[in-house]
């Protein structure tokens, strides 16, 4: 039997449903026979080892391109669409408007004010789970896991709670366009949407230059009116990236952490006997099951890179999920296990585009998984009835319904 070329494999992975449900093998064919490769069919390279994801990522010669304009493959081209002159937002930046709009948003995302909203945070965790606790059953995706982040992020932007659900199926159809493979169809929706959400979001700045508050909208607003160092498309572009990203990720890393833990018995009691674990377990979560999978880079110069030549021009696409799992990092890298000392992790990305909401991430996680084992004495999960979302680059649960008994 013929064996599957390396871009064979890549195409295996992002492209097909049974890829996509289970990358981890796939992940683990490519590091072994081609850690650094470059595809025929679509001319990028493909990075899967730790060191040399880790490498590039904190290359500045590596940088952001311009956003694709469809999926990688065959039959996910985008349609060209008109009328697109929104600003581009800090994911698809470079110094120095990164630099400058990053600046800008980091105080609020800071180890001690992540810290001093951990009390709200735990009040509202507390708040989520009355009516699980009444109910005994909840789909642990949709009663904690989406509503808890939304709620964090929402309240920091300044993003009523009324819209939110409203905000969530738009914002759902964009992120598929970070996927390596979608469809014209959803192309145009992701299209509708942007739309959409940008007409909300001016207006909601609008408000916020009228009757400013204590959040971050107002705060940038600030900055804009005053020292004029962001223009109205990029304040309202970050904006809407924080909004996604606060809540899209995270509630793929709260459904992740539960649904590990619950299939891993000796982690939960673990960690239920030994509170002190739950940052490494957190960490561990973000390891085994990154909520975002792939990263993408652009060469500016000729590159060296793992033994091979990246030609300035040309895309990289960084497998963070195989890369976690790198048995030249980490010790028995496919054992799932809370009590490791080093977690060393590339979940975030690295260098310059280091994930902005890492520590936020990490609190609710905490927050979240500490929550449910303070208020239940058991939680079971219901056979056959946990379902993965389709995608890969952002790899959650798209539900996760649970038993409980409170304590």
């Amino acid at each position: 039997m013929r064996q599957a070329t390396p871009e064979e494999l890549v195409f295996r992975l992002m492209a097909t449903p049974e890829g996509r449900a289970d990358p981890y093998p796939i992940y683990r064919e490519i590091r072994e026979r081609a850690p650094v490769f470059r595809g025929e069919t679509m001319p990028l390279w493909y990075v899967s080892g730790y060191d040399d994801c880790r490498s590039l990522l904190r290359d500045n010669r590596f940088g952001k391109g311009e956003p694709r304009g469809g999926g990688l493959f065959e039959g996910s081209e985008a349609p060209v669409l008109e009328g697109e002159t929104r600003a581009r937002s800090m994911l698809f930046l470079n110094p120095p408007d990164h630099t400058r709009l990053r600046g800008l948003v980091s105080r609020a995302f800071t180890p001690r004010r992540m810290e001093e909203m951990r009390p709200h945070v735990e009040r509202m965790v507390h708040e989520l789970l009355d009516p699980i606790a009444e109910a005994g059953v909840a789909d642990i995706v949709e009663e904690l896991s989406y509503r808890l982040p939304v709620q964090v992020i929402g309240e920091m932007i300044g993003v009523p709670s009324s819209d939110h659900d409203m905000m969530r199926e738009h914002i759902d159809k964009l992120v598929v366009t970070l996927e390596p493979s979608y469809t014209p169809a959803q192309a145009v929706a992701a299209h509708d949407s942007a739309l959409v959400v940008g007409d909300y979001m001016n207006s909601l700045v609008e408000e916020r230059r009228r009757n400013p508050g204590d959040d971050l909208m107002s705060a940038l607003i600030e900055a804009r009116d005053g020292a004029d160092q962001l223009s109205d498309g990029e304040l309202v572009a970050t904006v809407i990236l924080i909004y996604a990203a606060g809540f899209e990720t995270t509630t793929n890393l709260i459904s992740n952490a539960l649904w590990l833990l619950l299939s891993h018995g000796d982690q939960l009691a673990a960690l239920r006997a030994d509170r002190t674990l739950m940052p490494s377990a957190i960490d561990e979560v973000l390891r085994y099951e990154s909520p975002v999978q792939l990263d993408g880079r652009e060469a500016f110069e000729d590159i060296e890179l793992g033994g091979h030549t990246v030609p300035a021009g040309e895309n990289a696409i960084t497998l963070l999920g195989g890369a976690n799992r790198d048995p030249a990092t980490i010790e028995d890298p496919e054992r799932f296990d809370i009590t490791r000392p080093e977690i060393p992790l590339i979940s975030f990305a690295s260098g310059i585009h280091y994930c902005l909401g890492a520590n936020l991430a990490r609190m609710e996680g905490q927050v979240a998984i500490g929550g449910l084992l303070d208020r239940f004495d058991t939680i079971d999960l219901v056979e056959d009835e946990a379902e993965w979302k389709p995608g890969l680059t952002l790899r959650g649960l798209a539900r996760l319904p649970v038993r409980v008994k409170p304590l």
